[in-house]
């Protein structure tokens, strides 16, 4: 009896410490406030909650009743809780591979257009007559944001303008480079497009070749931690309905922290695998350039000719 006493004062004192712990860490983040983030970030964030609505619409009845039914084999709240959360999250936390090929393929993509660009202008075609002609035999990918800045050339619309809101509405720094190149022609007139509209394909196509090699590397320990993932979960639902008795400490109080802390270190170890397994790439340069433009130093508007 004084065990049990002991052991649930133990739980008990280990949840007021964490509680604590994250006042203080509230406490000290609301005295020293956040730094004021850019408007391209707030449009960014509010992207993203967008689609976690439609992602926890999508997967909420199956994390609920895969949840439940652990619930009702088990009679553990906490087990009940962690699996609907590993099924609402799974593809956050073990998938990624969808997301890779589909960057992989906007690369690609943006590699082939930067390609038919630059024949199209070594026909002695301007650039303003070259991009709708390249967007005609543009991938899959690129397609319709390329058709939306060819309706805001044919809407008066200035090509490096046009330009910038192609490069937001890709969000992607390989692009970030490839437009780059292509408003500083538009504003200077300089020659030596073609080369270096040669070795920006050239790059996006090294970046694929890379990704790709990372991404096969990286298949076998995405699967393998599916793997152990999924047979963990089945052993402890097999010994919960099979040998009630030997996981009979956990239907406790102390047994159900216990078994909160060992969730939270199986998902710190698998978030940790996500944060690892994801390529990190460079942050966009031409990001919110259209809402400031007088910071752009290196470019001049162009002349007159009358």
């Amino acid at each position: 009896m004084e065990g049990e006493v002991f052991s649930a004062a133990m739980g008990y004192g280990l949840l007021a410490g964490a509680v604590i712990g994250g006042g203080v860490a509230l406490l000290i983040v609301a005295i020293r406030g956040l730094p004021a983030k850019p408007q391209h970030e707030k449009d960014q964030q509010g992207e993203r909650a967008a689609e976690l609505v439609r992602f926890a619409s999508q997967r909420a009845t199956l994390a609920g009743v895969a949840g439940l039914l652990v619930l009702l084999l088990t009679r553990w709240p906490v087990a009940g809780l962690a699996t609907g959360v590993l099924v609402a999250f799974w593809d956050k936390l073990f998938g990624g591979a969808a997301a890779e090929r589909m960057a992989m393929k906007r690369v690609e993509a943006l590699a082939q257009w930067t390609e038919s660009l630059r024949d199209t202008i070594a026909g002695a075609v301007g650039l303003e007559q070259a991009i709708p002609a390249s967007a005609r035999a543009a991938a899959p990918a690129l397609r319709p944001h390329l058709d939306a800045m060819v309706d805001r050339l044919r809407s008066r619309t200035p090509l490096p303008d046009a330009l910038q809101h192609l490069a937001d509405d890709l969000d992607d720094a390989s692009a970030d480079l490839i437009i780059a190149a292509l408003i500083l022609n538009a504003r200077l007139r300089g020659p030596g497009l073609r080369e270096v509209l040669g070795a920006l394909a050239k790059s996006a196509r090294e970046e694929v070749d890379m990704r790709q090699r990372v991404m096969a590397q990286r298949a076998s320990t995405r699967r393998s931690v599916q793997i152990v993932v999924s047979v963990s979960v089945a052993f402890v639902l097999g010994l919960s309905v099979f040998n009630r008795g030997f996981v009979e400490p956990y239907g406790s109080p102390t047994g159900q922290v216990v078994l909160a802390c060992v969730c939270g270190l199986f998902a710190a170890g698998f978030w940790w695998l996500r944060k690892l397994s994801t390529i990190e790439t460079p942050e966009r340069f031409l990001a919110g350039a259209k809402q400031q433009p007088q910071q752009i130093a290196f470019v001049r508007p162009r002349e007159e000719v009358s």
